[in-house]
């Protein structure tokens, strides 16, 4: 998505503000304040590096739950190869770490005398503020479609109690239905997410159902690493996937959850579990707060991820514009740990160094076969990009390779989970 380009007198600029931050925290006397609101895996991986940095900063983490529960891995919830509460951590890895941690919502953000209002009403000073507010749903844009609708097709896309409703909805389905997955266009979490679901309930149904089969509805014209999944649904399930994209008549226009049905332009599909993911956007506090711009997300200047709407605060993970990179677990913490760094630089005086970002998510073919998809990226010319060219699409799946990805994916969830959590 095209945004304006900031030239690097806009990055010096930046860095003056920061510094001029740390000078005011300095000259009254106090520890500098920096609070992160959203504790998923860019507020807590935030929260983590800046106190490994910076052990001198108070630094405070909000967010309304205890526990977080990680979208990744969660596909595998669904198909019943992982319990639910394996993918549940609370926050006190955070508060080992020094990090006060505030159960609540935020209610405003008031730029000019720099506070947070939180929703009970106490109020909190910050010379710097960091915002991950992940995702919201925009269900308007599929008529029919609500959270109360989303009790009977669910999006399973915020893992919890929607991830254990659709793994009930697929053991209790009869043999020889069909199992509906709404792909919307646009900007969404996780891209390669919806195909790895389809993958594993595949292999699924092959077990347990079947006569059954998956039924991919996709607003768009192409998905990450086609080539390879297509390749290996023709090989470990052939005639179980079907896939129809927006060429071909694939996008959900309208949902009647009472019928399990969803329509497309020209058809409807009467299902036995429709799985509808809605269109997205960032959490209702961006917006609010005048952080995401008219079309809908939130700009940042990527040396430091501070928004270019309100200077002082900073942006990151899914809500962010962040051009090249992929809203994707492994992509905010790598965005998490370079605004740290660059908040603690300017704390102490100096200039937020340049920077580059290296990400790896996984999706799984099967319980012993998944694909990799990493990335390196760069901030040039007031842009996120990828500077290598891209490596050429391989058009089969290398079964031996998919197997070592597998074993790789176990290592790279625990550890990401460490990085985040601390534990």
């Amino acid at each position: 998505m095209n945004r304006r380009l900031w030239l690097k007198c806009s990055l010096l600029g930046a860095a003056g503000a920061f510094a001029a931050s740390a000078s005011r925290a300095g000259h009254a006397g106090a520890r500098p304040r920096v609070l992160i609101v959203g504790g998923g895996f860019g507020g807590s991986a935030c929260a983590l590096h800046l106190r490994q940095l910076n052990p001198g900063i108070d630094l405070t983490l909000i967010d309304p739950f205890e526990r977080y529960t990680t979208c990744p891995m969660s596909n595998e919830v669904i198909v019943g190869l992982r319990e639910l509460s394996s993918l549940s951590v609370s926050r006190r890895g955070l508060r080992r770490a020094g990090i006060a941690v505030i159960a609540g919502r935020v209610a405003r953000i008031d730029s000019k005398r720099r506070r947070l209002q939180l929703a009970g009403g106490a109020t909190l000073p910050y010379d710097r503020l960091v915002v991950a507010p992940g995702i919201r749903f925009l269900w308007d844009r599929i008529e029919g479609l609500s959270e109360a609708a989303a009790l009977r097709m669910p999006h399973a896309w915020m893992a919890g109690e929607q991830t254990a409703l659709l793994a009930a909805q697929l053991r209790g389905m009869q043999d020889g239905g069909v199992v509906a997955i709404s792909v919307p266009a646009g900007f969404m979490r996780c891209p390669p997410g919806p195909y790895e679901r389809a993958s594993l309930i595949a292999h699924f149904l092959q077990r347990h159902k079947p006569r059954s089969k998956v039924l991919i509805l996709d607003a768009n014209n192409s998905f990450p690493k086609q080539p390879q999944f297509t390749d290996g649904w023709q090989r470990l399930y052939p005639g179980l996937i079907e896939w129809l994209p927006v060429t071909q008549d694939g996008t959900v226009l309208r949902v009647d959850a009472g019928r399990l049905t969803l329509f497309t332009a020209s058809a409807a599909h009467r299902v036995a579990v429709a799985n509808v993911i809605p269109p997205q956007a960032p959490g209702e506090l961006a917006p609010a707060s005048g952080l995401a711009s008219d079309h809908g997300w939130c700009p940042i200047d990527p040396q430091t991820f501070e928004s270019t709407n309100i200077p002082g605060v900073h942006v990151i993970g899914d809500a962010c514009i962040a051009d090249a990179m992929p809203k994707s677990a492994s992509a905010a913490v790598s965005q998490a740990q370079h605004c740290a760094a660059a908040i603690h630089a300017v704390l102490s005086g100096r200039s937020a160094s340049e920077s580059s970002f290296d990400s790896v998510c996984y999706g799984r073919l099967s319980p012993t076969l998944a694909l990799a998809f990493p990335g390196h990226f760069i901030a040039a010319d007031g842009r996120i990009v990828a500077p290598d060219p891209p490596t050429p699409a391989l058009t089969s799946l290398d079964a031996a390779v998919a197997a070592q990805q597998s074993a790789a994916a176990e290592q790279w969830y625990a550890a990401i989970r460490r990085q985040a959590f601390a534990g």
